[in-house]
Order: structure tokens, then C-alpha cells, then sequence
């Protein structure tokens, strides 16, 4: 199958996306673990990829993949609120034994 220009451009920022939200758990894990200072912009991925969702997608692989990127990136959100709360508050558990 032959992908037009448009088509071509969407699916490789369908796979930027994926690799960006891979990029993201592992940034967000440092910062979980202390590795890192500074909790990682994952909202900003959020709302680029809302954004990007938002265009028509007419062929219906590029469309399945952009669905699965979305729910991976739903999943993984869920995982990086719960570390986040984990840190915040064993950060305060720390902070209140001082």
C-alpha cells in the first residue's frame, strides 16, 4: 500500500508520539525516583497529542495505530499520577519526620 505525502507525515508522527511517550515514562520514573529534580511537562504531550488527534485520519491503519497510541498513552498517564502522588508524598512523610 502506498501512503500519500499527508498520510506519510501523520504516520511518523504517529511514531514520534509513541517514542515521545516512552521518552516520558522513563523521564518520569527518574523523577520518581529521585533522579531527576524536575517533574517532567507531561501535559504538554498531552495536549499535543489531543491536538493531533483532532485532524481527520482517513485510512484506517494510520487510524487503529493513532487509537492504540492514545490508549497506551492513557494507560501510562495513569501510572505517572500514581508515582507522582507516591513521590509527593512520601516527600511529605520525609519532610514531617524532620
Amino acid at each position: 500500500m502506498l501512503l500519500s505525502k499527508e498520510d506519510l507525515a501523520r504516520k511518523n508522527a504517529i511514531y514520534d508520539f509513541d517514542r515521545k511517550i516512552e521518552e516520558m515514562h522513563l523521564q518520569i520514573q527518574r523523577y520518581s525516583q529521585g533522579a531527576e529534580n524536575r517533574l517532567p511537562d507531561w501535559e504538554r504531550l498531552e495536549m499535543e497529542l489531543l491536538h493531533f488527534s483532532r485532524k481527520k485520519i482517513n485510512d484506517l491503519e494510520l487510524a487503529k495505530n493513532l487509537e492504540r497510541v492514545q490508549y497506551k498513552f492513557q494507560n501510562r498517564k495513569k501510572i505517572w499520577l500514581r508515582w507522582i502522588e507516591e513521590t509527593h508524598h512520601s516527600a511529605g512523610v520525609e519532610k514531617e519526620s524532620t
